[in-house]
């Protein structure tokens, strides 16, 4: 029988304790997702350089079957195929997608593996949420950065990573055993530190500055810029995606939150866009291993 007591007090002393850890890796750079496939490291490596030849990209893609795979998936989309044409080759593939959705396809693959490694079976349906999450968000992005006349794939990529941190903190505590016994707890500690957490993985990955910069500041509905960016793209994403099949409810969630007046929505956009989008959606978030 537990001492009700006394629980608090652990549970407390427990996630002040892990959270200072995570302030050390964040501070430090240690910050890295396990069970991260060594083909994803490759290609994240190779993209480093904007000018890299696509042919030495593909073969590096080629090596691994499953990448390869979610590549062609991504390029023979019904989002990214305009043309109609399906593409069976990866330097075609490449070629009409960017190096960005090269970089979304590997992390969405790589995020796949995680979400199958062994060592993490036993939280496996808190990382699909985070997943279906992240699809989710990614192809909202993308749908709302297109109609917006902003870039669409560099706010997919940021949609797909915006919650890379309650990955990195689910897997963290989950090697602590049983460090949090009370949900409420964990959530707590991914509400306050995810955005940190997920800005310091993908700079960690050396993803563009202004990648970095959404995932760590799209929950700052306050923040001052002259012009609408990924950043804003991304806060109006994330706040659509909880009202998706409730768009009369989103009006009175978005008054105040300035990224919506930098792109000039209202509601009646968002929802026309949430509506609209929703074979696009559907279609993008199956590309990303949905």
């Amino acid at each position: 029988m537990k001492n009700e007591s006394t629980t608090p007090v652990s549970e407390s002393a427990a996630a002040f304790a892990f959270v200072s850890e995570l302030a050390q890796e964040v501070s430090k750079g240690k910050v890295e997702l396990p069970s991260f496939p060594d083909v994803a490291v490759r290609v994240r490596k190779v993209l480093a350089d904007e000018h890299v030849a696509n042919e030495q990209i593909a073969r590096i893609v080629g090596s691994d079957a499953g990448l390869a795979a979610r590549v062609l998936t991504l390029a023979n989309s019904a989002a990214l195929n305009r043309s109609g044409k399906s593409v069976g080759d990866l330097k075609t593939a490449i070629n009409r997608i960017g190096h960005n959705n090269v970089r979304t396809a590997a992390v969405s693959f790589a995020i796949a593996q995680l979400r199958r490694a062994s060592e993490l079976r036993n939280i496996a349906p808190q990382l699909e949420s985070v997943w279906q999450e992240a699809t989710l968000v990614a192809a909202l992005s993308f749908s709302i950065a297109t109609r917006c006349q902003l870039n669409a794939d560099e706010s997919m990529l940021a949609g797909l990573l915006h919650n890379v941190g309650k990955l990195y903190i689910l897997a963290r505590a989950n090697r602590h055993g049983g460090l949090f016994s009370e949900p409420a707890a964990l959530a707590q500690v991914q509400r306050d530190w995810h955005a940190n957490v997920g800005k310091a993985i993908v700079e960690n990955w050396g993803f563009p500055e202004h990648i970095c910069e959404a995932i760590g500041e799209h929950e700052n509905i306050d923040r001052t810029v002259g012009q609408a960016d990924v950043t804003d793209v991304l806060t109006v994403a994330v706040m659509a995606a909880g009202f998706m099949g409730h768009e009369v409810d989103f009006e009175l969630n978005m008054q105040g939150v300035r990224a919506f007046r930098r792109l000039s929505l209202d509601n009646a956009k968002c929802a026309h866009i949430m509506q609209s989008c929703s074979d696009e959606i559907s279609a993008l978030r199956t590309a990303l291993g949905d």
